[in-house]
């Protein structure tokens, strides 16, 4: 009966929504990076998941709910973006000269560094697109050889470290212009540094999201010619 109740598609989605509360209140009352709402409640589900011995397709089937409903929230960057479509007007020259640098300094700085440890070709490729979104990084890294997990767990983790870190190294930088704030998070650490940029401002929030996509775009394009070059 126990079992039943845990293996339910309500509980694990109620769980989930749960857990992610509670991080949540422990992030903002400790200000503790490792209790970061959104690494607590994965760390939590994966050890749940284990003890209980419930597969991950279960468990996936079971909140599709909240896939649906990140599905909606990336769509309702557009309407941030369109309440600054003015200021993003102003600013094509520099969007566009920003992606170029973000996905060029993002893809190479990790790649030169992997070089320089000696790493297989397989790992560097299933690292190099840790800056965007993992739909995105997974489509491109997969058919090149990268190992989804990998990518998987390494985008995740830049996420993560973007939304707890980026606002503080920006600030330490002097850097207040709420566009390039913006830009940056999203450029650097995609979905979850968007969701940071959003509690920053509206107009961070937009430019997060652009940020976001442009870059997936950026990086999409760049990497098999990288792989290219270097194989």
């Amino acid at each position: 009966m126990v079992d039943a109740i845990f293996r339910s598609d309500l509980f694990l989605l109620a769980l989930t929504i749960g857990l992610f509360l509670i991080s949540g209140y422990l992030f903002r009352k400790t200000k503790l990076m490792l209790l970061h709402p959104v690494l607590l409640t994965a760390v939590a589900v994966i050890l749940f998941l284990k003890i209980a011995d419930i597969d991950y397709s279960h468990y996936k089937e079971s909140v599709a709910l909240l896939d649906f409903a990140l599905g909606l929230s990336v769509v309702a960057l557009g309407y941030l973006m369109y309440e600054q479509v003015e200021r993003l007007k102003s600013a094509t020259l520099p969007v566009i000269g920003a992606t170029i640098a973000g996905c060029v300094v993002g893809i190479g700085l990790v790649v030169g560094i992997a070089l320089m440890f000696g790493m297989e070709r397989d790992i560097i490729t299933s690292i190099a697109p840790k800056s965007v979104t993992v739909p995105i990084a997974i489509a491109v890294s997969e058919p090149l050889g990268g190992s989804v997990a990998v990518t998987s767990v390494v985008v995740f983790c830049t996420g993560v470290l973007g939304s707890i870190c980026g606002a503080k190294l920006l600030e330490l930088c002097r850097v207040t212009d709420p566009m390039a704030r913006g830009f940056a998070l999203g450029a650097a650490s995609h979905g979850i540094g968007t969701a940071r940029a959003i509690e920053l401002g509206a107009v961070e929030g937009a430019m997060s999201g652009l940020a976001m996509a442009l870059t997936g775009f950026g990086t999409a394009v760049l990497l098999p010619l990288v792989e290219k070059y270097l194989y």
